[in-house]
């Protein structure tokens, strides 16, 4: 085969590169626990309607909080996850949604309020922020998982909250049913054919912006089985050598995106499912005018923060090397 596949660009993606011990034999340490919530030295990420607190002034990063300055909500018992240790913190997660507005509303002071993750993350480095990332990406994942999973998918009765947030248990006698959290792995590529790369467009994208194609992977199927289905199924494009890029922790609402490049066996291509508004091929300088922001490119690029960003750029920078 002739083509040559880009090399990874090192450095972190945005929700990964976290360095949280996760203290796995401490969750089922009840008496820790209690001891734990209540040092100063922890410290707590505080979500409120899915939404993170988070500082904006002198830049965004989250507001950690003491227990101190939550306490009146624990007495109330809200969810406490514990997302792990680090140095002399640690780090635990509490949603705060069920305390009402005016409630949470208080706790965000002037530089201080509860904003969109998405948002949060596009105003942060990953370079810089890389750990901060990470805590809010884990607690927003386990968060929702808890949100969505107050009832046995096998009976329907409660579930509970075990093993510090990482277990949610059936609360009927008869049934007992452990469940875990869950990470749906998604397969997101860039198929490339002689110096080019096949962009898509879905209809919400913002205005102008193109990615590369992603999907969810199915059961049975191998990374490389998804990334050709998918090609196929969205693009009718036919695949050969599939190669691993680099993997992405996306917490909308708990996904693994799992970055390749696939080589493109056909030029012609055909919109067959129905999810995409438009696709393209780009040349290299097309990509570099984009890339770079010039004011000569006709479109625009997903955002630093996901990993189609960074699997665009590599291959600008690197495909023929």
């Amino acid at each position: 085969m002739d083509q040559k596949f880009p090399k990874p660009l090192y450095e972190p993606c945005h929700f990964a590169g976290g360095e949280l011990n996760r203290l796995e034999h401490r969750r089922d340490d009840s008496s820790w626990i209690k001891r734990a919530l209540k040092r100063k030295s922890t410290r707590f990420v505080v979500f409120s309607g899915g939404k993170p607190l988070v500082k904006t002034k002198p830049e965004v990063s989250p507001a950690y909080l003491t227990y101190e300055a939550i306490s009146a909500f624990m007495k109330e018992k809200p969810a406490a996850v514990l997302l792990g240790s680090r140095g002399k913190h640690n780090y635990f997660a509490v949603d705060l949604s069920g305390a009402g507005t005016k409630r949470t509303k208080a706790l965000a002071k002037r530089g201080v309020q509860f904003k969109d993750l998405r948002s949060v993350a596009i105003g942060m480095t990953a370079t810089s922020h890389k750990i901060d990332l990470a805590n809010l990406g884990l607690a927003k994942a386990l968060l929702g998982w808890h949100e969505t999973h107050q009832f046995c998918p096998r009976c329907g009765a409660k579930t509970e909250l075990r093993r510090a947030g990482y277990t949610r248990k059936c609360a009927e006698p008869s049934c007992k049913a452990e469940h875990f959290p869950r990470t749906d792995p998604v397969v997101i590529m860039l198929a490339i054919r002689d110096g080019k790369c096949l962009l898509g467009r879905q209809p919400q994208f913002l205005e102008g912006v193109y990615s590369a194609l992603a999907g969810f992977m199915e059961p049975g199927e191998s990374i490389e089985e998804a990334v050709r289905r998918e090609l196929y199924e969205e693009a009718g494009i036919r695949v050969g050598e599939v190669t691993y890029f680099a993997s992405q922790p996306w917490p909308f609402p708990a996904s693994l995106m799992i970055g390749c490049y696939a080589e493109a066996l056909n030029d012609d291509f055909e919109m067959r499912d129905g999810e995409l508004q438009n696709l393209r091929w780009v040349m290299r300088e097309e990509m570099r005018a984009a890339v770079e922001g010039q004011p000569k490119a006709d479109f625009q690029l997903p955002p630093k923060m996901a990993i189609s960003h960074r699997l665009i750029r590599s291959w600008m920078l690197f495909g023929d090397e």
